[in-house]
């Protein structure tokens, strides 16, 4: 199998979890050794645990030597302190890492590119970004704008919630649906509210 059969293996297994994961991103991994699968995994329901911690609790001293494929750059920090995925990868001396698109995360920021390169790790990024997209759309809006992306279902999938606000200040509904851990929100096609957010500029599409 080819490097792109496997991300789009690791594609596959975030997708499944979308909508399962906030605050965190659906994220998916497949560590690979000879060309063979040993292991994989995607986020946990509410964010934990990580794609690669999954992947590498089930892989155990066999990662060592592997090719990790993960879908979104992993974490350089955790925001609660712990072991970062990054670090795990480097302590279960894996070969190389391969991953789709960079974190828009402050807890990213290349950190952990930057610990495992020094380590020897072979680094590569990119394969198949624009399929990975999907996934980490949601938080990257939430990062680029405070606020939840919100669609209707023919727009998206995997959704977090449906919006319902309780009041007629939809940017400051939004932010407050945001601080509560979504990222990713639905809306009717066609609707009163779906009509207000995109006058307001507060919808995707």
């Amino acid at each position: 199998m080819t490097d792109a059969a496997f991300m789009k293996q690791a594609l596959a297994l975030g997708l499944s979890q979308m909508g399962r994961t906030w605050p965190n991103p659906a994220v998916g991994c497949v560590i690979i050794k000879d060309g063979v699968v040993i292991a994989e995994g995607a986020t946990g329901d509410g964010g934990r645990p990580h794609a690669e911690e999954v992947a590498l609790d089930k892989a155990g001293a066999a990662a060592r030597g592997a090719t990790t494929y993960v879908t979104l750059e992993p974490c350089g920090q955790r925001s609660n302190g712990g072991c970062s995925c990054s670090q795990r990868l480097l302590e279960a001396s894996v070969a190389r890492v391969v991953y789709a698109c960079d974190d828009p995360s402050p807890f990213a920021s290349h950190i952990g590119i930057e610990r495992m390169a020094a380590a020897g790790i072979a680094i590569e990024n990119g394969l198949m970004a624009d399929k990975a997209d999907r996934l980490i759309a949601p938080t990257a809006h939430y990062h680029r704008t405070g606020r939840p992306l919100v669609q209707t279902e023919a727009e998206g999938a995997g959704f977090d919630a449906e919006f319902n606000p309780e009041s007629d200040d939809l940017e400051a509904e939004l932010v407050a649906w945001a601080g509560r851990g979504y990222r990713h929100l639905s809306v009717a096609a066609g609707s009163d509210i779906a009509h207000a957010l995109r006058a307001s500029g507060l919808m995707a599409g």
